[in-house]
């Protein structure tokens, strides 16, 4: 089974951005093969890592909805799909959920297609899935289980707040989560004190924060990979030591 980490936190958070740093720390400490999973409704991890998307498992569902070609099963053609929406780098490959734009049940799709990602994730040693807010998207994304949940919040009440929310709503789902670990990005030095009191107001334990940094503004703006930032910039610096002690001999 490949070492599973999640991600989840309201938007503007910066997760996103986390996502694509871990990728390439994964990557980098030789954690590979990876398999990044965007499945956030507002997907752009692809951006993060300087892919292009051609097609999303959301495009499968909605075509199988009306109906495969002739010739090919049901289990044939999302079988296809799949391997289709599988977007290939070095070191490490992507996948999109997307997600369904018409009306009407998805069960058999989402059947599907569940079976076929538990296929999938096996051949990768290690896998990041990029989430939205609501955890449901990993309840339906293969077994729901979760060696590492990180919660990303920003340097702000409502940043944590959400994170206490989504803490929360792990637990009410019952997913199966090894060890939830909290974040807060975006972080000036002389806020540190204080969000970590808030932090404790919503009984949540702050496992570390990284700095606001103004090169991961410049290539957002400017539309450059931030995975291609360098690693001497202070939130690379900070979260690849961040990584060394949450996975350090994890894997």
């Amino acid at each position: 089974m490949p070492y599973s980490i999640g991600l989840a936190g309201k938007g503007g958070t910066g997760k996103t951005t986390i996502a694509g740093i871990l990728v390439k720390y994964l990557v980098e400490r030789g954690k590979i093969p990876v398999l990044a999973v965007d499945a956030d409704s507002n997907s752009n991890l692809n951006e993060v890592l300087g892919l292009k998307v051609i097609e999303t498992l959301g495009d499968a569902r909605e075509e199988m909805k009306k109906g495969v070609e002739t010739g090919l099963t049901k289990d044939i053609f999302m079988e296809m799909k799949l391997e289709k929406a599988v977007i290939e780098s070095e070191g490490f490959d992507l996948i999109v959920m997307g997600r369904p734009e018409g009306a009407g049940c998805y069960c058999a799709a989402n059947t599907l297609l569940t079976h076929y990602l538990d296929r999938l994730i096996d051949n990768y040693r290690s896998v990041v899935i990029d989430n939205e807010a609501g955890m449901e998207h990993i309840s339906r994304l293969t077994t729901n289980n979760i060696d590492i949940l990180l919660i990303i919040s920003d340097a702000s009440r409502r940043g944590i707040l959400s994170a206490s929310r989504i803490s929360t709503l792990t637990d009410d789902l019952g997913l199966n989560i090894g060890r939830k670990i909290f974040i807060i990005n975006q972080v000036q030095d002389s806020d540190r004190e204080s969000l970590k009191r808030v932090a404790n107001e919503y009984q949540l334990e702050l496992s570390g924060t990284i700095p606001e940094d103004s090169n991961i503004r410049d290539f957002d703006i400017t539309g450059r990979p931030i995975v291609e930032l360098d690693r001497e910039s202070p939130s690379f610096i900070t979260a690849y030591r961040m990584f060394d002690e949450i996975l350090n001999d994890k894997q």
